[in-house]
């Protein structure tokens, strides 16, 4: 937990699920570059503020405090959206001074200032800007900010061709500002998101060949199918009967619908902290296994919707990064979740690259961990829950 210091006064604010342990901020310095350009430059923020990608909602935890007309944050991220509210309620404000909406609800329809927290996705940037564009008129203040080793040209070209003339600022602590004039004359064409590719002819799953499949902006490996995803299609379990099988950070939801094509009477679980991948797993399954089967998709935290018990197998393909940070947390974190989801007896399969090591880490959550495959590059793993 740590204090931001703003023009409009001081923010404790924390990540989301809040960890004692955890020493990463809850904003860095193109946040605060941002906030402080806003003050110094005078924007008026008494309309309708929009703010697109606040990681964990240090941006309008601060610019609630103006007293905009409206102030709307929109992200994909559901563990960025908890902490938003928590880090709202911490500050004071009122129930009813943000309005939260995800990258999959319809965006304002009217926006005098737009903030731009540079996503990690290029595709996410392209499909936000796109659907963002009809609201911006040739009055509206557009400020993108980033750290510069996430600032590209391609990403001032999709603000360029979209919105309108841009420029970038100088770095200031290894941050910089994005800033776009509006050119209501502009037509950038259509939007490209979601994507559909058609799964190779030699995937190795039954059902899955040749399948097209639907991918929103911001998916892992949305315009293919990603060589770790293969390896885990080529070394799933089978003969899993009316097992309740959860596909944890399910991304498009491939490893899932494999398992659902495969097994006709398994019910799946799909779940994802992104609202894009949800999305995108839903009209995938319903796309190639229909609208009677049995399914489940939920956007949250892992499998914590989900009763203590009451799972067969959890299939995960987790994480290692949190945004640019490089860390296994994630992948603690669900393991610690699929054991607690787990009935005794259930297990846990798990595909990583070798490196990572998580072995230990399922021998340590499970007191056990088996390896089910491996290749140069990545392992599948195997835990189970014995109590």
């Amino acid at each position: 937990m740590n204090r931001l210091s703003t023009s409009w006064g001081a923010f404790t604010l924390t990540r989301f699920p809040e960890d004692p342990r955890d020493q990463l901020r809850a904003w860095d310095a193109s946040d605060e570059y941002l906030l402080e350009h806003l003050a110094e430059a005078g924007t008026d923020l008494s309309g309708s503020v929009a703010v697109l990608g606040d990681r964990w909602g240090a941006l309008v935890t601060a610019l609630q405090a103006a007293g905009p007309r409206e102030l709307v944050q929109i992200t994909d991220s559901y563990l960025g959206e908890q902490a938003t509210r928590a880090n709202l309620a911490r500050a004071g404000a009122a129930p009813d001074a943000v309005r939260l909406l995800t990258t999959q609800d319809p965006p304002p329809e009217r926006i005098d200032v737009l903030l731009v927290r540079v996503p990690k996705s290029l595709a996410l940037l392209e499909d936000q800007l796109h659907r963002l564009a009809p609201a911006v008129h040739e009055d509206t203040v557009i400020v993108g900010t980033g750290m510069v080793k996430d600032i590209h040209t391609s990403t001032l070209k999709l603000f360029e061709r979209i919105l309108g003339p841009t420029r970038t600022s100088l770095a200031v602590k290894k941050a910089r500002l994005i800033h776009t004039t509006p050119d209501p004359a502009l037509e950038p064409g259509p939007n490209p998101w979601p994507y559909t590719y058609d799964l190779p002819a030699d995937t190795p799953a039954p059902g899955l060949p040749g399948l097209p499949v639907v991918n929103h902006a911001g998916v892992f490996c949305a315009d293919r199918l990603d060589i770790g995803t293969r390896f885990f299609l080529a070394n799933l379990p089978g003969g899993l009967g009316r097992a309740r099988v959860a596909d944890l950070g399910c991304g498009n939801g491939v490893v899932g619908l494999a398992i659902a094509l495969h097994e006709p009477d398994a019910e799946l679980v799909f779940t994802d902290e992104s609202y894009q991948a949800v999305a995108s797993a839903r009209e995938n399954f319903r796309a190639h296994v229909g609208t009677d089967r049995k399914a489940e998709f939920l956007v949250g935290d892992g499998l914590t919707e989900l009763a203590p018990g009451s799972v067969d197998l959890v299939l995960n393909n987790p994480p290692f990064h949190s945004h640019q940070a490089t860390t296994d947390r994630t992948a603690r974190r669900m393991f610690t979740d699929a054991r607690r989801a787990l009935r005794p007896g259930g297990e846990l399969w798990v595909i990583g690259n070798r490196h990572l090591g998580y072995h230990v880490t399922l021998r340590r959550i499970f007191g056990n961990s088996d390896l089910v495959a491996s290749d140069r590059k990545f392992v599948v793993l195997r835990a189970v829950r014995r109590d």
